[in-house]
């Protein structure tokens, strides 16, 4: 394993694909109620999540400490590696990425970092295709530029049922949050240069999702792409909109998997999104 490859829990991977992937994740922190838990821990599952926030118990994140990615980076020494790739969430959404660089500075080797500008799966299919090409013998360099060019290449679009969790993250204007309110729209929204921005209003749930299939069958643009349906305490409604992608794209690769904690106390239960990542 001469070049390994390091990622944060926000990429949700499913374990399916995890697994034999050599990739390595550094769990984000969630507070339940006032409890820290790693994201990864069965304490902060996103049924768990899901069921505090709808229960308005305060949810928050905080970030992992250097110390984690420190010992991420010297395991990966220990098992041969030569070279890291690390892979972090957006530096303008969490200061995961900073503790990665901090880690950096304090291991033998080299550590190439990647914001990815991006998080969920528009960060696991990136890293996901770095791993193969390391395990083909890609140098870190070419890894790196990979995961890189795969997450910033990916388009991520997302239904919430509320804006408000996003306000109360600081993730969206208050000001625009509130109209939002007012008018009882469902708001279809992007991560756009690392941050979300809002993308168009629709006046319901069914029309939310017919929209979010339109706008995501526009964004694979005819090229080969990978696709994550995700979502948090809203499976049905992730299925039947897979269902519907399946239909148009009947050669695409379409997943079907949750959101964690992080990604969840910020949006709220019943987010569903989409990830559309070219293959490069």
């Amino acid at each position: 394993m001469p070049v390994a490859v390091v990622t944060d829990s926000t990429a949700y991977l499913p374990a399916d694909l995890l697994e034999g992937s050599g990739i390595e994740l550094v769990p984000v922190q969630v507070v339940i109620g006032g409890r820290p838990y790693d994201e990864t821990a069965d304490e902060a599952s996103p049924a768990r999540v899901a069921e505090a926030l709808r229960a308005w118990q305060p949810v928050t994140t905080s970030r992992p400490s250097p110390e984690r990615f420190r010992h991420a980076f010297h395991d990966a020494a220990q098992h041969g590696a030569e070279a890291i790739v690390c892979a972090t969430l957006s530096s303008r959404m969490s200061a995961t990425y900073e503790s990665a660089e901090l880690a950096a500075k304090e291991v033998d080797i080299p550590v190439h970092l990647v914001d990815s500008r991006t998080v969920g799966m528009g960060l696991g299919f990136a890293v996901l295709a770095g791993a193969r090409r390391a395990s083909e013998g890609a140098s870190a360099e070419e890894v790196a530029a990979l995961v890189e060019r795969r997450a910033r290449a990916s388009t991520s679009l997302f239904y919430v049922d509320t804006l408000e969790y996003l306000r109360r993250g600081g993730r969206i204007g208050a000001a625009r949050a509130a109209v939002g309110q007012a008018l009882q729209v469902k708001p279809i929204l992007q991560i756009l240069d690392g941050e979300v921005v809002p993308l168009e209003r629709v006046r319901t749930t069914s029309k939310a999702m017919a929209r979010l299939t339109e706008l995501s069958l526009a964004a694979t643009l005819g090229r080969s792409v990978e696709i994550a349906v995700q979502h948090l305490d809203a499976a049905q409604r992730a299925h039947e909109l897979a269902d519907m992608l399946r239909g148009y794209l009947t050669s695409t690769r379409i997943i079907v998997c949750p959101l964690g904690a992080v990604v969840g106390a910020h949006t709220g239960p019943g987010i569903v999104a989409v990830v559309v990542s070219p293959l490069l």
